[in-house]
């Protein structure tokens, strides 16, 4: 077992720890969420990252908070480092400074580029032909540790947040589980992002997917490829709300192909072209 603690959350999160799981990397404590309320039952359901620890026996903490008396529990492991992957809850310095070598959190961008939470689709919706992974040294400032080790991939003209965000999942494990060895060791020297200001993404709305039918098609199916697995992407018609469910890029043109209209079932958009 390593001398570090995984904080994590969702499903992005315990398939990085089960690929250092199975790369020999177990941590000595994991530390995630609180079991919430899902389903329309609401039951109390642990997450995905609970789960996984449960499985294998790996001893947990969910604190609602990182207080101080949560930080004291944490730190009383005595870890050397710690790993973050979409844990959900900002760390306070006190917790950062708790672990001597530092910690660590994956990022799903090419720093500087793109901080913030929705760094994948900031990346898409700039139509980038590249991104990729970063392992970054935390400090207090969001997104603007020391890089120790990033990766970089390509974006295909038709991908969309569905395909690329398991890519740069599995991809941001592998480069985890390859750099945590030599980070052991003392062998890795950070590299600092720089002073130059970088904007920040932000959480996404439901309105950000609103799209207009008459702007460039460039536009569109970015938003349409950014939004794919989360928000989606609409429009309006006659007041009425149309969620587009599939569509593609033919040259100059954004096709949609599957809508949902507002208070009906999902169609063609040829049918609802003909109904409307």
């Amino acid at each position: 077992m390593h001398n570090f603690i995984y904080f994590g959350t969702p499903h992005v999160a315990s398939d990085t720890l089960a690929t250092l799981i199975e790369n020999g990397f177990a941590p000595k404590l994991v530390v995630t969420s609180p079991d919430a309320p899902k389903g329309r039952g609401l039951e109390l359901t642990p997450s995905p990252v609970k789960t996984l620890a449960t499985e294998r026996g790996i001893p947990l903490l969910t604190p609602q908070t990182l207080d101080g008396a949560a930080i004291a529990a944490i730190a009383a492991f005595g870890a050397d480092y710690a790993v973050v992957v979409a844990y959900g809850k900002i760390f306070p310095e006190p917790l950062i400074h708790a672990f001597p070598k530092g910690v660590l959190n994956v990022h799903y961008s090419l720093l500087p580029k793109y901080r913030g939470a929705t760094p994948l689709e900031a990346a898409l919706l700039a139509g980038e032909n590249e991104t990729g992974v970063t392992v970054q040294k935390m400090v207090k400032e969001l997104d603007a540790g020391d890089i120790i080790a990033q990766r970089a991939t390509a974006v295909g003209p038709s991908e969309t947040a569905r395909e690329l965000r398991p890519r740069l999942v599995a991809l941001g494990a592998t480069v985890l589980a390859e750099t945590l060895p030599a980070f052991e060791r003392g062998e890795i020297s950070p590299v600092p992002q720089g002073d130059s200001p970088t904007p920040h993404t932000r959480k996404l709305k439901k309105e950000d997917g609103l799209l207009s039918l008459d702007a460039p098609a460039e536009e569109n199916w970015n938003k349409y490829r950014a939004f794919a697995d989360s928000i989606g992407t609409f429009y309006f018609k006659n007041e009425k709300r149309v969620k587009i469910t599939k569509a593609s890029r033919t040259g100059n043109s954004f096709v949609i192909e599957r809508v949902i209209p507002e208070g009906k079932r999902e169609m063609s958009y040829a049918d609802f072209a003909r109904l409307s």
